[in-house]
């Protein structure tokens, strides 16, 4: 809490402790006009200078703090606030396997163009304008091909097609690279607001190194690609989905694992993996929330207390209607 802020509460409940005072002084004087023989309010009036105090410092304090102790938030369009965007991470299998046509419902398409599908598919059915995404290329070693852009369009283009894997040197695909690099953009985000999705059809992933996921990751969905029974030959040796080296990588992770060679991720899983791994977060409330809270309180007693106390400050009528006369007859 800023010093300004101190100071601005503390002058505002000051004053109205002030103010209420001399209001009681001169209540005094007139006490048996406005409350009747008895020169009493209602047992209650007693709060009402602490209500009026507590009122005018929640206020005081509210707009201070939003003004001195709280960045503002942007907002842009229709979108939620920048500080609310969610991270998704997806890492990429680019090596020459994944170019094999033996993917989809009818076996005819490219493992790449498969996870391109499927992806699509997958942005579909979120609020991706709510994510800000990165890509990470990984065959040989991991390369960031896109870092935190909030433009779908630019991750569509990189699945279009795009031929990554001749920025890398020939080899053996070095999936836990592209995971390790992953992990190092998503390291310094909010913790539990970063989904990562890993497009792979397995081949030649190591049994060891698995790397460590941050805090700011709460889920992880591993997306198998080709036929993980009839193998396409490559570089002299059969390639195909290996299911029980994506499945052990997903289980390692504390992640999902779905087949997306047949068919699109489902949606339960889909949405499992994209919710919120903080699940108190609703219920933590920033120090912007709890100022406008104040706001809200402070006003609110201001606004009631004139009211309540017209109505409930007193059991005597100050002002009674006179008896009605009965009509005389008008005279024959």
């Amino acid at each position: 809490m800023s010093k300004e802020t101190i100071i601005i509460t503390s002058i505002a409940v000051a004053l109205v402790a002030i103010a209420e005072s001399l209001h009681l002084l001169r209540i005094r004087r007139v006490k048996h006009l406005a409350f009747g023989p008895t020169g009493r309010p209602a047992a209650w009036t007693a709060l009402v200078p602490i209500l009026r105090s507590i009122g005018a410092g929640a206020l005081a304090w509210g707009l201070a703090t939003l003004l001195y102790d709280v960045d503002p938030k942007l907002h842009k369009g229709d979108t939620e606030s920048q500080d609310d965007l969610r991270h998704l991470v997806l890492v990429l299998d680019v090596s020459p396997s994944m170019r094999l046509e033996d993917a989809g419902p009818n076996n005819d398409q490219s493992r790449k163009a498969r996870a391109r599908d499927v992806l699509d598919s997958m942005f579909s059915r979120v609020a991706i304008g709510q994510y800000k995404i990165s890509v990470v290329g990984t065959y040989t070693g991991a390369i960031p091909v896109v870092v935190d852009t909030t433009d779908s369009e630019v991750v569509r283009n990189v699945l279009d097609d795009l031929p990554m894997h001749y920025a890398f040197k020939s080899g053996e695909t070095r999936l836990f690279d592209g995971l390790e690099e992953a992990a190092k953009i998503a390291a310094p985000w909010k913790k539990g607001s970063t989904t990562v999705v890993i497009a792979s059809d397995g081949d030649t992933v190591p049994p060891t190194g698995m790397p460590k996921m941050p805090q700011s990751v709460s889920g992880v969905l591993v997306v198998g690609l080709g036929d993980p029974v009839k193998g396409s030959f490559i570089n002299g040796r059969n390639s195909r989905q290996d299911v029980s080296a994506l499945r052990q990588i997903a289980l390692r992770l504390g992640g999902t694992y779905q087949d997306g060679n047949k068919r699109h991720v489902a949606s339960d899983v889909l949405a499992s993996v994209t919710a919120s791994g903080d699940a108190d977060s609703i219920l933590q409330l920033s120090r912007r929330e709890y100022a406008l809270l104040a706001i809200a309180i402070g006003a609110l007693l201001l606004a009631l207390l004139p009211l309540a106390l017209q109505f409930l400050g007193s059991r005597w009528a100050t002002a009674r209607p006179l008896p009605r006369r009965p009509r005389r007859p008008e005279a024959a």
